[in-house]
């Protein structure tokens, strides 16, 4: 896929295995600049670097890179694109102590090969000036950091791993590899409230429209 809703790219490539969809997403920023979500597993730079050639971004256009969680997949690109791009960077303050391994992260799910200092932290509600607009939710559960970005006046939910996409709807983060699975319904429950047209899952989906019915049957479920 390349731009899946205006100002929206779904990056090529980045699936470690045919089995595996893994989503960074670009960004366009009002104007010239545009920000990254997530960076993928270490290596997956070069698709990233391959994709803003493709559709002519300059690396340096990238200002900002927003960080989901800590976990390797979504970081391990993280320190190779923040140097090539000059972007600033940004995580829930949680999930920057762990970043910074101070402390270890020492829970499910593969923690960063090594230490990052992002450069701004969030906490909950705060507002992000990209793609016209972000509000940071404090989604833990998956991760105790764990952070989904909601653009409120198109109605897109970026929400890292606290959904999978699974066929037309979406599941809760596995078992296996989350922090705490009831402080993670819990946080499914507050993004269900949200009015949510796109749901921009990390792996699987993402959902196009009517992703907050998506969200909202899964809950009604928990």
């Amino acid at each position: 896929m390349t731009e899946i809703l205006p100002g929206v790219h779904l990056i090529d490539g980045i699936d470690p295995s045919p089995d595996f969809s893994t989503h960074v997403y670009l960004l366009k920023d009002p104007g010239a600049s545009w920000t990254l979500i997530d960076t993928g597993l270490p290596g997956a730079y070069e698709k990233v670097e391959a994709y803003l050639t493709k559709v002519r971004v300059e690396p340096r256009s990238v200002k900002k890179i927003l960080i989901t969680h800590l976990h390797r997949d979504h970081v391990g690109s993280l320190k190779h694109l923040a140097q090539k791009t000059g972007a600033r960077t940004f995580a829930h303050w949680i999930e920057a102590a762990y970043l910074a391994e101070q402390p270890k992260y020492e829970g499910p799910g593969t923690p960063p090969a090594e230490p990052f200092r992002v450069d701004e932290v969030l906490k909950d509600g705060d507002s992000v000036d990209a793609a016209g607009g972000l509000i940071a939710y404090h989604t833990p559960g998956h991760t105790p950091g764990h952070t989904a970005f909601y653009q409120a006046e198109r109605k897109i939910l970026f929400s890292g791993d606290l959904f999978f996409g699974h066929g037309s709807g979406v599941v809760l983060t596995p078992p296996e590899y989350t922090f705490h699975t009831p402080t993670a319904q819990i946080s499914a429950r507050r993004m269900s409230q949200l009015s949510v047209d796109a749901l921009m899952t990390y792996h699987g989906g993402p959902i196009l429209s009517s992703g907050g019915a998506a969200v909202r049957k899964l809950v009604e479920k928990l």
